[in-house]
């Protein structure tokens, strides 16, 4: 091998020292420190994915189309759900870290796969997907997360018959 990069492979990009370079980049003193749960133990899904109705969880925020603000977003950054039918347009991201200078979120697929969920269905590899997908901020802390956030999102998924939860974080 020559030392060049392959151009028929992808170049691994490590998000956790990209993030951490960010975060330091915005003038924070202290690395980013990941929130971890080591208390939760892994548990093998009850049912085949087949038989699983999957709920989307996103960082991203709805849009308020009567919002006159400078940016579309007035929604206050609480636990939400909203239906699926019909599909979000878009989402808001702007408000949320991540480097908008190496990559964007004009494509609502890239980051919200609520298109690639029902084709699943349509082939069979899921049951189906929830009548709403349900967003969650990303500005508390690990604290407030574990206290009311996740409990708030598992209350919802299990009103709507919810068996796996996928987490789309920005």
């Amino acid at each position: 091998m020559s030392g060049q990069p392959d151009p028929a492979r992808r170049i691994f990009v490590s998000y956790i020292d990209k993030s951490r370079d960010y975060y330091e980049a915005q003038g924070y003193g202290n690395p980013y420190r990941w929130a971890y749960n080591t208390a939760a133990p892994f548990t093998p899904l009850p049912k085949p994915l087949a038989d699983s109705r999957v709920g989307i969880v996103t960082t991203a925020s709805l849009i308020d189309d009567n919002d006159p603000g400078p940016e579309p977003f007035s929604m206050p950054r609480v636990v939400y759900s909203a239906p699926v039918d019909p599909p979000p347009a878009s989402l808001y991201t702007m408000h949320r870290s991540w480097d908008k200078e190496a990559t964007h979120t004009d494509d609502l697929g890239s980051f919200f796969p609520l298109q690639v969920m029902r084709d699943f269905a349509i082939e069979g590899r899921i049951a189906g997907v929830s009548a709403r997908f349900y967003g969650v901020p990303t500005q508390y802390s690990q604290r407030q997360t574990i206290a009311s956030d996740a409990p708030e999102i598992l209350r919802l998924c299990r009103e709507d018959g919810v068996d796996v939860a996928l987490l789309v974080a920005l």
